[in-house]
């Protein structure tokens, strides 16, 4: 292992140019004016597979194409890994903001040393790059990986993923024998404590109409009588949280596990500010469930959030009607135990137990994804720690994450495979922004913890 990590410092330099030619490629899947480009980043990163050593190629979608790539060398007996990871990146706009050319990758000097600055710098370019050169470390000293490597490389991730399924199902019999799958697209806890994301949270999401008369009335002619649909759904919404900010949807905590103390503790530890968190935005009060602390509120527990809420007249000046209908659309955040179809249903029911006469509940149900909880126990998280640990000198924080990964939900459901979410950006990366970028210090380390954990998974460690 030594020889691997003195191969990949002594590689560094190479490394770089590597991924600056692949973020020289603007392969930005969400604008159909740069197919083009997604093609080339598919068939760069295929052909930087093959001069490897891998099996590559393109799996054909009715969008963008998969990069599927394996290296089973290693034999029946070894671990068999899947990498995840994506060669589209976000549009770079707006251009005016960046301080360089997005699609001139530049090494600059940052506040912990130098960086790179380009789009898909961290997301995921930079992410990918260093797991290959940690494979290409582990070729270069030992003539082979010590795992059964399989690579899935999608190309609509930042728009989206409307072929994933597609693709998954296509190449289920290539995907599906691998022991768990890898994604490093996500942070560390800071830049010196390396991170495990083992828990996220799910999405229900629903839009709620309230109706009521058969057209707008005029407030003079019919005011005090007639319902008002705003009146009916404003005075509903009002009743989805008590005081203690605690969901009143009956049912709604039902499946799920509490947080423990010994996870509190742990999260404590971790020295989460919430009130910079706030301040960064503007507040200054964790505003959740009083009995919980921050990191469980953002973390470990759902939720109910209003996105939005329209009714009436919206323009300027006083337009005296009331309503012939109004709109709520709302999102439930799920974790672990809970079923987004059963909190769908249950919202229904509590919103039609307290609708007054004339009034009629229409809804449309959206996203819908469970939350995601990692099994402690899995022989792969135990490699993880290992390799991170010998790597940054300290344990990885265990952390969650209080959105949704739909990748997971994806693997899990088509695959049956759990997942391992340990990467290496952080927070003031930049990600989807001008001027996003990857601490060298965060890639170069990362390389290694990536051959660290390849040499801990044949290990069993």
């Amino acid at each position: 292992m030594q020889k691997i990590l003195d191969s990949i410092d002594a590689q560094l330099e190479t490394s770089l140019a590597r991924l600056f030619a692949f973020l020289r490629i603007p392969s930005i899947s969400a604008q159909p004016a740069h197919k083009a480009d997604c093609l080339q980043a598919a068939n760069w990163i295929r052909d930087e597979l093959t001069a490897l050593g891998f099996s590559a190629r393109l799996s054909e979608t009715t969008g963008l194409p998969g990069v599927v790539a394996t290296n089973h060398a290693a034999g029946p007996d070894a671990p068999h890994v899947l990498f995840y990871g994506h060669y589209d990146v976000q549009p770079a706009d707006p251009r005016n903001l960046w301080h360089f050319d997005p699609f001139d990758p530049q090494l600059v000097d940052g506040p912990r040393g130098k960086k790179i600055v380009a789009r898909g710098a961290v997301d995921d370019k930079g992410q990918v790059i260093s797991f290959l050169e940690a494979c290409r470390a582990h070729l270069a000293i030992n003539g082979g990986l010590p795992v059964r490597l399989t690579l899935l490389l999608e190309g609509e991730e930042e728009n989206g993923s409307p072929s994933l399924a597609e693709l998954l199902t296509k190449e289920h019999e290539t995907l599906a024998g691998a022991d768990f799958v890898y994604v490093a697209d996500t942070n560390m806890w800071d830049a010196a404590t390396p991170a495990i994301t083992a828990s996220l949270r799910g999405l229900a999401a629903i839009e709620l109409r309230i109706h009521g008369p058969n057209r707008d009335l005029h407030s003079g002619f019919f005011g005090g009588l007639a319902l008002n649909p705003i009146q009916v759904l404003v005075d509903i919404l009002g009743q989805l949280k008590d005081e203690t900010g605690r969901v009143q949807i009956p049912g709604f905590y039902d499946g799920i596990t509490p947080v423990s103390p010994g996870q509190e503790k742990a999260w404590a530890q971790l020295g989460f500010d919430s009130a910079g968190f706030l301040g960064g935005v503007g507040l200054a009060t964790p505003a959740g469930e009083v009995d919980q602390i921050p990191l469980a509120q953002i973390w470990a527990r759902p939720t109910a959030e209003i996105n939005g809420i329209y009714g009436g007249y919206q323009g300027d000046g006083s337009k005296t009607v009331i309503p012939a209908h109004a709109t709520a659309k709302l999102t439930f955040r799920l974790v672990a135990g809970q079923d987004p179809d059963k909190i769908h249903e249950k919202f229904e029911a509590f919103v039609t137990a307290r609708l007054p006469p004339d009034a009629r509940a229409e809804f449309t149900r959206g996203a819908a994804a469970p939350g995601y909880g990692l099994n402690p126990n899995a022989s792969f998280l135990r490699a993880a720690q290992t390799a991170l640990t010998e790597e940054f000198g300290k344990p990885a924080a265990l952390i969650g994450c209080g959105a949704s990964i739909p990748v997971v939900e994806a693997f899990k459901t088509h695959l049956g495979l759990d997942t391992l979410l340990a990467g290496f950006g952080l927070d003031d990366d930049c990600v989807h922004s001008p001027n996003e970028k990857f601490d060298l210090a965060c890639f170069h380390r990362g390389t290694r913890a990536h051959a660290r954990l390849l040499g801990a998974l044949a290990a069993g460690r």
